[in-house]
């Protein structure tokens, strides 16, 4: 630390607050002195020769002279290994009990001395000396596994290891979580370990507020995910490969992962895109469906400071006939920033204003932080010192942090009483008249002018009863609080699907909730780190997430707001929101012209409300994002992989954002097949680039020909919009309607598309008769 640090903190959190970051933050750094083991001399290790193996079902296990790795095939085909005894369970992300062994696969001996399982879609094959290669059915490898390395403290504790992988030269790097440099992860180092910058973020700032070690490779021999089941911090070293490099030989890229402790387990799934995040999804867990009215418009800021200010605002979509689902209410709603309370004097009838606004069709959203001030007399703080819900350090003492409210305990979210005791407290939410939660500051965050802005790494936490510290709980503890209040909402309404997302978590989390950006910064830049967050989290198997539109702490010039806003209404989560001091980010604040075209950004958004509840309910059942990158359905095609401006919402619609200031064209490339500008109609041939017009008043949005897209009629009935195939070829779509907010079985219906004699039809497959059942408006070139 130095005068500037201490400056900078107390210029973000205030002269009394930030002298009391700096005492917390000593205190942390003392504590951890105290009771944090010193690691001491270290003993190196590798696994050494094989010296036999046991089959087992699904796989076996392989010793070593100095370790033992456990492979297994899962039904389903993930394939599962561990060193030193790890096996895939207790585990955070995986959704309940890990998959059973797939029987037919059998570990057998291979060549030079090593070991192999062989499955259905995919061979393993072990070295003599603890190599590690997946391989495809053709015997293409994707990935290898160089023998792992321990240092162990020689008086015992936790081992650091490293694990080196290589694969294809051709081969790019997506996931790691919400990484604001991406999607496309390039040469450089990247942290796993949840952290608030302290601030607003840009591209390349690092790391965020999610990290999990899922890695997505995409090459010519095909795509796998690759994730490492361990929650302590660590650091990902990834170096991309060079085909040719040297005397024509291919240099394959690299990826180094280093961890502070924790078990080296691994899961590994392969195939399509859509089949490796299906196979994800089935071991974390299907993403939770949000209800109907969040996949609207919503609008946040941080400083409405009133119910007064809310209804004006409410009152000012209404008169200029914009559509809203939701305002949340941040921070400055609570009495003294304390969860779970309200400001009385601003807010004197909240539950009439969540009622007045609801007959409009507006929901309000409540902030939930997870740190609760510890003083005697605050109702929360006292029934959670009855609940023994708090953390302690290694001598029993309540761990303190400082935060918004001042001098607070957290929550231990990884304790099962402590999840049940808090998800109790959301009575409170709901009867004030609040339709849904956000998490925020759940890295978790105590400010701090120096150091990581977090609780000390020797507090102690239950870890689900098998106890540890916050070098093992911290990653988790977003995760772990989304999961306590997704539960406590299903408790206390049943017959309603909770509507929560978080700005921490780590993998699974999407079985609770989603994710927003948090602060990225106001610019261009950040407009573009918010396409990257959101396109990497649902490559990590989270589908429901969005940025704050317009940037969290500045002030946007008219045109970057309304671009923004345009990406945004593409978005999952379509929110705006802002800091109290960076100015309003309501449209008509920004001029005529911006106005009409977020009127027009909002209108499509609204027609397209069916296709947004299909693409929900496809992720819940198959894990597909949303939004994804254009290499979605041709991985091989390198064109598009390292294409990073552009976007599929969903398997019909390809959306190009505009990145750059004054911009009234810009070039779009194009994966194979016929694509019409939703616009002006006008059809492109890809593979390819074209360049499109893209004024201010909207950016280019092309359909795939022969798509079937469910949208929004003018009299408020579902209608397909059909783009036509091209010659001698055919299409089709999904349509999944919404079955209202509760727990009712969705209903799939399928419907194919084709050219007969210059006329489009429209045909139900698999109904039991020819009736399509909508109204159909064909667009494109055919009649």
């Amino acid at each position: 630390m130095n005068g500037d640090d201490l400056v900078r903190s107390v210029k973000a959190v205030g002269s009394v607050h930030g002298l009391r970051a700096l005492r917390s933050a000593l205190s942390r750094r003392r504590t951890d002195a105290r009771d944090l083991p010193r690691r001491g001399p270290e003993r190196a290790r590798v696994p050494g020769a094989v010296i036999g193996a046991e089959p087992c079902p699904g796989g076996g296990v392989v010793r070593f002279a100095r370790s033992e790795l456990q492979v297994r095939v899962a039904v389903g085909g993930a394939v599962f290994w561990g060193w030193d005894g790890a096996g895939p369970e207790p585990s955070y992300a995986l959704a309940g009990r890990a998959p059973e062994p797939d029987a037919r696969a059998v570990l057998e001996p291979d060549k030079d001395g090593g070991w192999r399982v062989v499955s259905e879609r995919l061979t393993v094959v072990i070295s003599r000396h603890g190599a590690v290669e997946v391989c495809a059915p053709g015997g293409g490898v994707l990935r290898r596994e160089l023998p792992p390395r321990w240092w162990e403290p020689v008086g015992g504790g936790p081992a650091r290891w490293l694990q080196r992988s290589e694969v294809a030269a051709d081969a790019r790097f997506f996931g790691l979580g919400g990484r604001s440099g991406g999607p496309r992860l390039r040469d450089g180092s990247y942290r796993l370990w949840n952290t608030d910058p302290g601030g607003a973020f840009g591209p390349g700032d690092d790391p965020l507020y999610i990290t999990m070690p899922v890695q997505l490779v995409v090459a010519d021999a095909g795509t796998h995910l690759a994730f490492y089941d361990n929650t302590w911090d660590g650091r990902v070293l990834l170096r991309e490969g060079e085909e040719g490099a040297g005397s024509g030989h291919d240099r394959p890229g690299g990826s180094e992962l280093r961890m502070d402790g924790g078990p080296l387990r691994c899961w590994v799934v392969a195939g399509t895109p859509a089949r490796v995040l299906q196979g994800w999804t089935a071991l974390t867990g299907a993403p939770a469906l949000p209800p109907s009215w969040a996949l609207g418009p919503q609008h946040a800021r941080w400083g409405f400071g009133s119910e007064r200010e809310v209804r004006r605002i409410a009152a000012g979509y209404g008169e200029r006939g914009l559509p809203l689902s939701a305002l949340h209410l941040d921070i400055d709603h609570l009495d003294a920033h304390q969860v779970f309370t309200v400001d009385r004097r601003a807010f004197p009838t909240l539950p009439r204003l969540a009622e007045d606004l609801a007959r409009d069709g507006v929901r309000l959203v409540s902030i939930v932080d997870p740190a609760v001030r510890a003083e005697r007399g605050n109702a929360v703080y006292e029934s959670g010192l009855g609940a023994g819900a708090f953390i302690r350090d290694a001598r029993g003492r309540e761990v303190r942090g400082q935060v918004w409210p001042g001098e607070c305990a957290y929550p231990d979210f990884t304790d099962p009483k402590a999840r049940a005791w808090w998800g109790g407290l959301y009575r409170e939410r709901l009867d004030q008249g609040f339709a849904g939660v956000w998490h925020d500051m759940n890295e978790p965050v105590s400010f701090a002018p120096f150091g990581d802005p977090t609780l000390p790494r020797s507090a102690r936490h239950d870890l689900e009863g098998h106890g540890g510290d916050h070098r093992e709980a911290h990653n988790v503890y977003g995760l772990s609080m989304a999961r306590a209040g997704y539960e406590g909402l299903r408790r206390l309404r049943p017959e309603e699907r909770p509507f929560l997302f978080s700005r921490s978590g780590w993998a699974g989390m999407q079985r609770y909730g989603g994710a927003w950006s948090g602060d990225v910064t106001t610019g261009w830049p950040g407009l573009r780190a918010s396409l990257s967050l959101v396109l990497g989290l649902g490559l990590c198997g989270v589908p429901y997430s969005g940025p704050d539109v317009g940037g969290f702490t500045g002030t946007p010039s008219p045109e970057l707001y309304l671009r923004w806003f345009q990406l945004g209404a593409w978005m999952p989560l379509f929110r705006t929101h802002s800091a109290k001091w960076a100015g309003r980010r309501e449209p008509w604040e920004f001029g005529a012209a911006v106005l009409e075209g977020a009127r027009a950004a909002l209108a499509e958004r609204r027609r397209l409300h069916p296709y947004f509840e299909t693409l929900a309910q496809l992720a819940r059942m198959t894990g597909a994002p949303y939004v994804r990158p254009l290499w979605w359905g041709a991985p091989a095609d390198r064109a598009l992989r390292a294409c990073e401006d552009a976007f599929l919402l969903g398997d019909a619609l390809l959306v190009a954002p505009a990145f750059e200031r004054g911009a009234d064209r810009r070039a779009v490339r194009l994966p194979r097949g016929r694509w019409y500008d939703t616009v002006t109609g006008e059809a492109h041939d890809g593979p390819g680039q074209v360049l499109v017009d893209a004024p201010l008043s909207r950016i280019p949005v092309l359909a795939r020909a022969g798509s079937v897209i469910p949208v929004r009629g003018e009299h408020g009935g579902m209608e397909l919009e059909v783009w036509a195939p091209a010659a001698g070829r055919t299409g089709g779509g999904v349509v999944v309607r919404n079955v209202g907010d509760g727990w009712e079985p969705a209903k799939v219906e399928r419907f194919s598309t084709r050219v007969v004699d210059g006329r489009v039809v429209v045909e139900r497959v698999g109904g039991a008769d020819d009736e399509v059942g909508y109204p159909v408006r064909v667009r494109g070139a055919a009649r």
